[in-house]
């Protein structure tokens, strides 16, 4: 699935080149040449992963990886390290940051597409393309399509994206602020109350296959989705 993704790279051919890959692999690219930019663009709209230069002007991307780790807001976001430093002290430093990946300088626009979908998988599995299946209940990001038992489920774009990150963070409960920032996004100012309104439709809609209890209200807390009762 396409992934919003900044690209913090201050050397032009460089940032051009990976820019142009990424797009030609169906993501959407922000750039940001210096911390300060690359900072101000996470502050008006979550990326869903930071591709971060160790060597920057101004201050480095292990500063940068610091303070995205250091917010609440930002705490979250996969961040994969760009490097020319292959020492494993730098390795290491870079990843006690808090980076999910390291990659060095050259690497093929192969790799790096390859390591993207293995960090998203693993930190943000809602934008991957694998098919989600729990209790008879099966999702597909590429056809777009829901079955429950076989029978197809007809959900808005709203719903569809609201149990596909059910689906890949179960057995977690969620705040509808939490909810909204990871659905909506945290750039977009809805009410929370938005969320249970798609919360019913989603459970109207699942109910004709008897998967609405699936996802389970947590008294003053939010939403879970769980297989258990």
């Amino acid at each position: 699935m396409p992934a919003n993704i900044l690209l913090v790279e201050d050397e032009p051919a460089i940032q051009e080149l990976i820019a142009f890959n990424l797009v030609q692999a169906g993501h959407h690219v922000l750039r940001a040449s210096t911390a300060e930019v690359a900072l101000t663009l996470v502050k008006n709209a979550l990326p869903d992963l930071v591709l971060l230069d160790w060597m920057l002007p101004g201050a480095s991307g292990v500063e940068i990886a610091r303070k995205l780790r250091a917010d609440e807001r930002t705490r979250q976001i996969p961040i994969i390290m760009l490097t020319a430093r292959s020492d494993e002290q730098d390795k290491v430093q870079g990843l006690d940051a808090g980076a999910d990946d390291y990659i060095t300088k050259p690497f093929s626009p192969r790799e790096l597409l390859a390591r993207i979908k293995a960090v998203l998988r693993r930190r943000a599995p809602q934008m991957t393309d694998d098919a989600v299946e729990v209790k008879g209940l099966r999702l597909d990001p590429v056809t777009h399509r829901v079955q429950g038992n076989g029978d197809t489920i007809d959900l808005g774009p709203t719903e569809f994206r609201l149990l596909h990150f059910f689906m890949t963070h179960a057995e977690r409960v969620h705040s509808r602020t939490q909810l909204l920032d990871q659905v909506w996004g945290d750039h977009v100012f809805v009410e929370e109350r938005t969320v249970d309104v798609h919360i019913r439709r989603l459970r109207s809609a699942l109910e004709g296959t008897g998967h609405d209890g699936l996802i389970q209200t947590v008294r003053g807390t939010g939403y879970r989705f769980s297989a258990q009762g």
